[in-house]
């Protein structure tokens, strides 16, 4: 095959080529030597000389084709409706293959005329340098401020339209005379304007075709040259197919196929394959794949649209049956089992797009519409917990905009139903461990249920966090008791942390510990929670109860990782000074050691800073020491004083306790006591009989400490009353018959358990540090904002501190004011509902 361009006879190589393309479109056999002679001569035709012949060529084959469909569509139709799905299918099948071959056959002429003469989209939307483009030169002529531009737009806007519309050569020729007569094309040759200059060469070429023509060749010239619109051969093909077979068809081929599927729904055989009915429908896809956009335009409006509306009926009438059943499980499993249904036929048949419309209209359609029959249901099969229907109930509910908030609320007010419930008639003296476990029950159980029934969906996960919140803040009597589970939680981590906590390894220990933090994440009181929660680690630290440091250092670090370092920040401290004590014990013995002081006895003490511990206000008792202890305490006090100058030492005799071994009896033993039972015991030295008024002048204790200590030596049994109940002429003698399993032993009651009394004082401790804590986050804030309106300032604080508490807004009012009457900010003079900062 030679490259160089030459004469050719257009219709002889017309003929040839016309003969191989029936073949090639027919999948008729095509030789290979054949097929190459073909693409010789498509490639002549491009290059000939002295003029291509490449539009004449596009032209030609554009007749032959729509002629070869107009054939296929009377054979199409030649046997009726009962085989039109099957007659298309298959003409439609030998096409759509044949089509893409006579592609490749025109390779040289897509690539190198057609494609060249595409827009691209940025030519479209900013124009294009080619002279002989008429459209981007119409866009930017649009645009022009030249006169000459302006006033012949609208001619030029006609002359766009009839391209587009029209292949009537009179009308071109009409409209190019009509700008002829008008002399347009002379304003533009005299006009300065580049956009004229090019207008000028477009119309002079337009004018040296039309008015000599008379061949639709020529007419179609004019037109490609023009807009630049060619489609390469393949898109033609598929585009004749449209407009040639699926327009006058498209009716009668949907028809078809809504009853065919309607048939294959009702479980008939149907009349035509499945293969027929499903390449027909995706044949309405693929006529248009060669779109850049709106691929599937036709599909949608020609079949997809009819579909729906079809199946939205029957999806109706399948409702209506299954509602007179009166059963929302049986209808709901029906109706997922509809979906499952129609999802599989719509794989089998429509273009995946559909897929999500049919599952959207099936749900409109039978759950949507049904919503109030479907909720009638609801509460009995969540206060049954009947997993499988609400697994259903969800499935159908999801999709549906806002149709799951009726059964999140349900499962939400169930929820608090049953926490309010487990921890209702809590009694005894185990009260937290039972709160606590039974509340760790119910959120594992519907944590459960919420990731099993719902799949872990977030509006569930939300109600149980709201129920969970409801429940563990909630406050007795109409909400007039206070809530206590800040208080209760801490016991229950003080039970575990505790040496007493028997029959639980440390791996159990360790385990409930962290489940704990579940329950303290959503406790809003979380201040009072540390309140208690400090007081009961002092006591640990200080009477060496605690099970293991490790353990107490894993929770502190559970709450840091929860409320931050702040929160953690005074018990942290108080594992400081448990550590700096010990230190300072080994100096003091040190310093007794190079005195040469014997003490008499083994002397320890904690030197505990009053801001990091929770024991600044408690009473210090009145209190005698034994003569045994003067000397240590004298000593200690002594060489604590000239370490630290200006500090100053406060006794908490209330908190010390002591070992005594008890050598009067058949065997001796050694007793952990209380600083003030050591103190009764040790008069004892002296005389064998002691009343109560003589022990209690001799300490110089107070009458409630007095009386708990002494009561709880005579429950012991090592000391022996005359009376049963006790007064001041109540006599007391040592029980020198005394024995007991252990050796060595501690008398309990000697750590003073939990009183109303200390409890209260808790509440009035924290009530007082919310105080200042707000105090101080108003001035924080009005020492950035200087000036502030009430409302806002509200919001900002209550926002800066329900990480610890949830202030209510009067104690917020009350903190203002108070900070008003200390003249730390002040109302502005234009407003009582604005507030300044006052530096």
């Amino acid at each position: 095959m030679s490259l160089k361009p030459r004469r050719v006879d257009f219709h002889a190589t017309w003929g040839a080529i016309k003969d191989t393309i029936k073949g090639v479109i027919t999948l008729d056999h095509v030789p290979r030597s054949v097929w190459n002679d073909r693409f010789s001569d498509v490639y002549s035709l491009c290059v000939a000389h002295p003029e291509p012949m490449a539009d004449r060529l596009y032209a030609e084959t554009k007749l032959y084709l729509i002629d070869h469909v107009g054939k296929l569509l009377s054979k199409v139709q030649e046997d009726g409706e009962q085989n039109l799905l099957k007659n298309y299918f298959l003409y439609w099948s030998q096409y759509s293959v044949g089509s893409q071959y006579l592609h490749s056959l025109y390779l040289y002429l897509n690539q190198q005329h057609i494609r060249t003469q595409k827009l691209s989209d940025a030519e479209i939307i900013y124009g294009s340098s080619d002279s002989s483009g008429g459209l981007q030169i119409l866009v930017q002529f649009e645009k022009s401020s030249c006169n000459v531009c302006k006033r012949y737009t609208k001619v030029l806007h006609t002359l766009s339209d009839i391209y587009r519309y029209n292949d009537n050569s009179f009308n071109l020729t009409k409209v190019l005379l009509h700008i002829k007569g008008l002399q347009v094309l002379a304003l533009f040759e005299k006009s300065v304007c580049r956009l004229c200059s090019q207008c000028c060469k477009i119309l002079t070429s337009l004018f040296e075709i039309c008015p000599c023509s008379d061949t639709i060749c020529n007419i179609n010239k004019v037109l490609i040259r023009f807009k630049g619109e060619q489609m390469e051969i393949g898109e033609l093909a598929l585009e004749v197919w449209q407009s040639g077979m699926i327009a006058p068809l498209g009716q009668k081929l949907v028809k078809l196929l809504l009853e065919a599927i309607d048939q294959d729904r009702a479980g008939q055989t149907l009349s035509t394959s499945i293969e027929a009915v499903r390449g027909t429908i995706l044949s309405f896809v693929e006529v248009q794949g060669y779109r850049k956009k709106g691929q599937l335009q036709l599909y949608q409006e020609l079949f997809e649209e009819h579909f729906l509306d079809a199946s939205g009926e029957h999806f109706k009438r399948d409702a209506a049956r299954l509602l007179q059943e009166k059963n929302v499980s049986l209808y709901m499993e029906k109706v997922k089992a509809k979906i499952e249904e129609e999802l599989f036929r719509a794989r089998r048949f429509l273009h995946v797009s559909s897929l999500a419309k049919v599952s959207a209209r099936c749900e409109m359609h039978m759950v949507a519409e049904h919503l109030q029959f479907l909720y009638s249901e609801c509460m009995n099969m969540v206060q049954g917990e009947r997993c499988k229907d609400l697994s259903n109930m969800y499935d159908l509910l999801k999709g549906i905009q806002n149709a799951i908030t009726v059964l999140v609320d349900t499962v939400l007010d169930h929820i608090k139903t049953q926490g309010l419930a487990a921890i209702g008639n809590l009694q005894g003296e185990n009260i937290h461990i039972g709160f606590v476990e039974n509340l760790l029950a119910v959120y594992k159980k519907y944590k459960k249920l919420i990731q099993d029934v719902f799949k872990s969906d977030q509006n569930f996960m939300g109600a149980l966090d709201k129920a969970c919140s409801s429940v563990i803040n909630h406050r007795p009597n109409q909400g007039k008791s206070p809530c206590r589970s800040p208080e209760l939680l801490a016991k229950y981590c003080d039970t575990l942390l505790k040496k007493s906590s028997k029959g639980i390894s440390e791996s159990e220990v360790d385990e409930k510990l962290a489940e704990s933090i579940i329950i303290f994440k959503y406790i809003d009181d979380k201040d009072v929670f540390q309140k208690f929660y400090s007081r009961m680690l002092a006591k640990r630290l200080i009477h060496q109860q605690t099970q293991s440091m490790d353990a107490e250092e894993a929770m502190i670090n559970r709450l840091k990782q929860a409320c931050g370092y702040e929160f953690t920040s005074k018990l942290h401290r108080m594992f400081t000074d448990m550590s700096v004590s010990s230190d300072l014990n080994n100096k003091f013995n040190a310093f007794l050691k190079q005195d040469n002081i014997d003490l008499g006895i083994n002397f320890s003490i904690y030197v505990l800073q009053a801001g990091a511990w929770p024991l600044g206000q408690a009473i210090v008792t009145p209190f005698a020491l034994p003569q045994q202890l003067e000397k240590s305490v004298q000593m200690f006090e002594s060489f604590y004083h000239n370490r630290f100058n200006g500090r100053k030492l406060t006794w908490l005799h209330h908190l010390c306790q002591a070992e005594l071994k008890l050598g009067y009896l058949k065997k001796p033993y050694v007793v952990t006591v209380q600083t003030f039972q050591m103190a009764i015991l040790l008069l004892f030295e002296n005389a064998d009989k002691l009343a109560c008024r003589e022990i209690k002048d001799t300490l110089q204790l107070n009458p409630e400490q007095f009386q708990r200590h002494v009561v709880s030596l005579i429950e012991s049994k090592l000391l022996l009353a005359d009376t049963e109940e006790l007064t001041p002429e109540t006599v007391l003698k040592l029980n020198m018959e005394y024995s007991n399993k252990r050796t060595k032993f501690r008398i309990t009651a000697a750590v003073q358990k939990e009183t109303p009394h200390e409890v209260e004082q808790t509440m009035n401790s924290v009530e007082e540090d919310r105080k200042m804590y707000l105090q101080a986050a108003i001035v924080r804030i009005m020492k950035s904002r200087k000036v502030l309106k009430h409302n806002l300032l509200i919001q900002e604080v209550y926002a800066q501190s329900k990480k610890s508490f949830a202030p209510s807004v009067q104690l917020i009012k009350k903190s203002i004011e108070s900070l008003i009457d200390k003249q730390y900010i002040e109302r502005t003079p234009h407003s009582s509902e604005e507030y300044s900062y006052i530096a």
